[in-house]
């Protein structure tokens, strides 16, 4: 029941935010050409609110391939929205120890829908900090199938995955991780 609820959710803000039909098309402010070419939570420029988890990854080196994932995958605007969300984030280091091309492939936008699959079992509606990261707990992801929290020597791992820090957002939490979680 909780999969089905997760991925109603995920679907509601997926098609929330992709809608390409603006409400207000007589819009005359200097922002309009900017948004015409982008609707959605992720068009919405503001130098003055503290970034969301979207904002946080697209400024670290870091993270250009799970951001080129994201964007590839449509998922952009959907982790742009009020969440809160907690994003198990894997490094560019994490996916380069994927077998080769296997990140090329999932980019195509033939494979659109397994990309999305993968990373909402990256994705968690809810912020998963502090005490939720207790050993044996485990917790349903987006986009179906389960995470495992252990702990070991002081340190939280996500399915054998060592949680290497944690970044706030406005909309949740980042916990960079140094492996991609592959649905099981």
């Amino acid at each position: 029941m909780k999969k089905i609820l997760f991925a109603l959710v995920a679907a509601i803000l997926f098609t929330a935010c992709t809608n390409n039909q603006p409400e207000n098309t007589t819009e005359t402010s200097d922002n309009a050409s900017a948004s015409e070419n982008s609707v959605g939570q992720s068009a919405v420029v503001d130098d003055v609110s503290n970034p969301n988890i979207v904002q946080v990854a697209a400024k670290s080196p870091d993270f250009t391939t799970l951001v080129t994932a994201v964007k590839a995958a449509g998922l952009t605007d959907a982790l742009s929205n009020a969440g809160p969300f907690t994003v198990f984030a894997p490094t560019n280091t994490a996916f380069d120890k994927l077998p080769k091309g296997t990140v090329e492939d999932l980019l195509k936008p033939e494979k659109k829908d397994d990309l999305s699959n993968i990373l909402g079992y990256h994705t968690y509606v809810g912020v998963l900090d502090g005490v939720l990261l207790q050993d044996g707990l485990e917790y349903d992801m987006v986009f179906g199938g389960k995470v495992k929290i252990t702990q070991k020597d002081g340190k939280n791992y996500v399915n054998g995955s060592e949680i290497i820090s944690t970044v706030k957002a406005s909309n949740g939490v980042i916990h960079v991780i140094s492996d991609v979680l592959l649905p099981k």
